[in-house]
């Protein structure tokens, strides 16, 4: 009995959904850079943050990455092919010039939905573009590091939907 007691535990644990969170460029400042606009939390409260509302989303694995180095990132977006269910992503400045990150999102196909501390649309022209935008089923924009809880919510959300359609 306590062998199918284990087994039924790993075949929930293997089908619940499993999700990563990445961040660009100087997200790891956060609490430090340009507190008006980005709030006085770090980016380990943003962590904790993140793997406490994946938890309560149902989420097995809340995965958080951050790099300043567009290579990096990705390269933990292609990592994440067969290996995770959907993808959260603050690309920061990369938002307005990374091909690369787009072609990445693509290429891995993953459900992502793409976040903003900051009211991008009100900030200066060249933040206006989202080249990311274009592989993302949902933008957040202005919540603070809220946007994140909103974003793990409507992933799990969405996950539910697309896959109980996948089975019928």
């Amino acid at each position: 009995m306590e062998e199918l007691a284990s087994l039924l535990e790993a075949t929930d644990a293997a089908s619940a959904n499993r999700l990563l969170v990445v961040n660009g460029p100087n997200i790891n400042m956060l609490g430090v850079r340009e507190p008006k606009i980005y709030g006085r939390k770090t980016y380990a409260d943003l962590v904790r943050l993140c793997r406490k509302a994946a938890r309560e989303a149902g989420f097995s694995e809340c995965r958080c990455f951050q790099s300043n180095h567009e290579g990096d990132l990705v390269d933990v977006i292609q990592a994440a092919y067969g290996e995770f269910d959907g993808i959260v992503i603050n690309p920061a400045a990369y938002t307005h010039t990374s091909v690369a990150l787009l072609d990445a999102l693509k290429s891995v196909a993953l459900p992502t939905i793409e976040v903003h501390i900051s009211k991008v649309d009100e900030r200066e022209d060249f933040r206006q573009v989202s080249y990311v935008r274009a592989a993302c089923f949902e933008t957040i924009v202005g919540m603070g590091l809220d946007g994140y809880r909103k974003a793990i919510k409507d992933m799990a959300a969405y996950l539910r939907e697309h896959k109980g359609a996948e089975k019928n």
